[in-house]
């Protein structure tokens, strides 16, 4: 379901103290852009994470009256969230949930529904993409090509967001991955040194977890293929143990 909200149906009276009451954080975006200028425009595009309508209107509504204090001319948005249908647990599988998509022009007609294409092409889901922009009136119009400045914004921020997807589904396999390995080391009950770059015991003999905030996705990878080669190491080794003590 898509909804589109013009800018007669944008909240207006959202202010600073609006936020500063309430007792959420503000939102951070996942990613920005760089800047596009061209004869007096500017185009940059913010992604934040988002798990409903509700929360992309909460993030748009600061972007435009809290960050740019409602001096960017235009705050296009699109988002796509998937969400429990009415009635649903979501214990029944995928089709407890729904996608609701929408969009707002914020006075740029048209431009909504181009960012909305955007992250369908790029699969982004659970997110908010917006782009604003600014420009002097009675300047320079610049045609068609301020909607590729504007796509080329949102598509710069759905890579990065996906990125980000990747290297947290990555990080996720590698705990994994830590754990297998640490069960099956203690199968092996080496009394050596653990290699370098894998988990090792303290003093008191509680594994340290390895601290991956500042992994990045090649590193990432590259750390996956070392633990599956470890396990698979191991786990000959173990075979090998329990082949002796058969014979």
């Amino acid at each position: 379901m898509s909804q589109h909200l013009s800018s007669s149906q944008q909240p207006n009276n959202a202010t600073l103290d609006t936020f500063v009451k309430s007792s959420r954080p503000p939102p951070v975006p996942v990613a920005t852009s760089q800047e596009i200028r061209d004869r007096g425009s500017i185009f940059v595009a913010n992604i934040y994470r988002t798990s409903s309508p509700e929360a992309a209107r909460t993030c748009i509504n600061h972007l435009k009256f809290v960050v740019h204090a409602s001096k960017a001319t235009h705050e296009i948005a699109a988002w796509r969230c998937m969400v429990l249908k009415p009635g649903c647990t979501g214990l029944s599988g995928p089709d407890d949930f729904e996608m609701k998509t929408g969009y707002t022009d914020d006075g740029e007609q048209y431009a909504g529904n181009r960012v909305l294409k955007v992250m369908q092409s790029s699969a982004v889901i659970d997110a908010v993409v917006i782009v604003s922009r600014w420009y002097s009136y009675g300047g320079t119009l610049l045609g068609p090509v301020r909607f590729t400045h504007i796509e080329t914004c949102a598509m710069e921020v759905c890579r990065e967001f996906k990125k980000t997807e990747e290297l947290q589904d990555c990080i996720t396999m590698l705990r994994s991955l830590d754990d297998l390995l640490a069960e099956v080391r203690s199968q092996l009950k080496k009394s050596s040194a653990p290699s370098a770059g894998t988990p090792e015991p303290s003093a008191d003999g509680i594994v340290k977890k390895p601290d991956y905030s500042t992994l990045d996705l090649p590193r990432a990878k590259r750390l996956i293929t070392a633990r599956e080669q470890s396990i698979k190491y191991c786990k000959n080794l173990l075979t090998k143990q329990q082949q002796q003590l058969l014979q």
